[in-house]
């Protein structure tokens, strides 16, 4: 274990590295439960979802631990698992299993991203700003998604009511609704105010895997008040019976069988895999580099390597191969992009150095399964403060931007509040790429954009164009 782990001389030991994978494991634990509720809404049984979830974060981090060496995590991406649900079944009207083909082919391209020197280009493409943005934006919505799940709103007619009138001065509309707070007197609400507090509390005093458990208390006191239900609850064998629907869904009819047989919609599916893709990668970029460069994890080569190697020749080749792989792997069970975590910056906080670490947490991801009926009796309420949380921690990319600077806030805002303001990941990231290129046209800059970002600047504004003519 110590060769091959090489745990002397990454300056760490296995006592360490295990209370490491502890740590990074209960700080992340809660997408077991999370993300099934998520995905079930787009109609994928919530049994096959939780063993799928479980099976791709398992395989993704123990690639991550023996291929890389490396302590960090992978699970199904929070944002992602919310872009899958809401924006490309939901908005853009695709089969669940569709969405699970695009995510399959996101993994593809990103494994070529990776061997190729197409990843160099891409990085460079985007500006650090939209970067901070799309992840600020993406907490945005997870945070608005947490809110609703804990019942926080209800929608009001708009007291501005507006009269739009369509042609020959038709009313096409006479009022709007705004969301507005419910009145605060029913158990669950007061169950999920509660749970947000004593997690805030929790994290306040820097307790080991507040969130996780936040989680299990708000969901034993949800017992007595009727909330939480046992006997609704879903056990291993049931879960096990479920996976055959989604495993290789992806790949059928619905599915990949289908995904290209509109012609019309293909620029429609290059463009939603384009947004896969890009959140994706840049999440686990944006992690790597964040956690890996002051601890030391990444040297500076590796880092240099980033943007100039080819293959494999150092543990960031490595590392991103290992995310990408874990993509594919998690579309094949059944569940959206697989991707690294920053939660993984908890056990590297504790000590986490080396892939140890990394296995520490795929042994615990397997031993979850087990409590499937326990997990799956789990009430939204009792995840919603989570999901707030979550997303108050993603928002925190916004501080890396130079929001006085206008020629770099309205981009950044299109890319991330306009993300909310709409209830579309793809439609922010589209707006901040657009606008982007207006604001350096308007300064007279427009050598300085990458053809890779007029390309994807105009793939989103026919993406409008194709969605205004359906």
């Amino acid at each position: 274990m110590e060769n091959f782990f090489k745990l002397k001389e990454n300056g760490t030991d296995i006592r360490t590295e295990f209370v490491a994978g502890l740590t990074t494991f209960f700080a992340m634990a809660y997408i077991i439960m999370v993300n099934p509720t998520i995905l079930s809404q787009a109609g994928m049984p919530w049994g096959a979802v939780f063993l799928a979830t479980i099976i791709a974060s398992t395989i993704g981090t123990l690639v991550m631990g023996l291929v890389a060496n490396v302590p960090y995590a992978l699970a199904p991406g929070m944002g992602l698992n919310a872009f899958f649900v809401f924006t490309v079944v939901f908005g853009l009207g695709f089969k669940w299993q569709e969405a699970l083909a695009m995510v399959f082919i996101c993994g593809i391209i990103n494994i070529l991203i990776t061997v190729t020197s197409i990843r160099k280009k891409i990085i460079k493409a985007i500006p650090s700003s939209l970067q901070y943005a799309i992840g600020g934006g993406i907490g945005i919505f997870i945070a608005y998604i947490g809110i609703k799940n804990a019942g926080l709103l209800s929608f009001i007619s708009d007291p501005g009511t507006y009269v739009q009138l369509g042609e020959g001065g038709t009313v096409i509309a006479s009022s709007s609704a705004v969301p507005s707070l419910v009145t605060l007197n029913t158990p669950s609400v007061l169950l999920a105010i509660f749970g947000l507090i004593f997690t805030v509390i929790l994290l306040m005093r820097n307790v080991k895997g507040s969130i996780f458990i936040g989680i299990i208390v708000t969901t034993l006191l949800g017992i007595p008040f009727g909330i939480t239900h046992f006997g609704s609850s879903m056990s291993l064998g049931q879960a096990v019976s479920e996976l055959p629907q989604t495993f290789l869904a992806a790949f059928g009819n619905p599915g990949l069988v289908s995904l290209f047989s509109d012609p019309g919609k293909i620029p429609l599916v290059l463009v939603t895999i384009f947004a896969f893709s890009l959140s994706d990668t840049f999440d686990t970029i944006g992690t790597f580099i964040g956690t890996g460069r002051s601890t030391g994890i990444f040297s500076d080569a590796d880092l240099k390597a980033l943007e100039s190697s080819k293959g494999f020749s150092s543990k960031m080749d490595k590392a991103l191969f290992a995310d990408s792989i874990a993509t594919s792997i998690g579309a094949i069970v059944g569940t959206s992009n697989t991707t690294t975590y920053v939660e993984s910056a908890a056990g590297i906080g504790a000590g986490g150095r080396t892939g140890l670490t990394s296995v520490v947490v795929a042994v615990l991801f397997v031993i979850s399964a087990f409590f499937a009926p326990v997990i799956s009796a789990v009430p939204s309420v009792a995840t919603a403060p989570a999901l707030i949380l979550v997303g108050i921690m993603m928002i925190s990319s916004f501080k890396d931007i130079s929001w006085g600077e206008l020629s770099e806030a309205i981009p950044a805002f299109f890319a991330g509040i306009f993300m909310a303001f709409c209830y579309n990941i793809s439609y922010g990231i589209a707006a901040g790429f657009i606008f982007y290129c207006i604001v350096k046209i308007c300064k007279g800059q427009a050598k300085e954009v990458s053809p890779v970002l007029w390309i994807s600047a105009l793939l989103f504004i026919l993406n409008f164009v194709l969605l205004a003519l359906l």
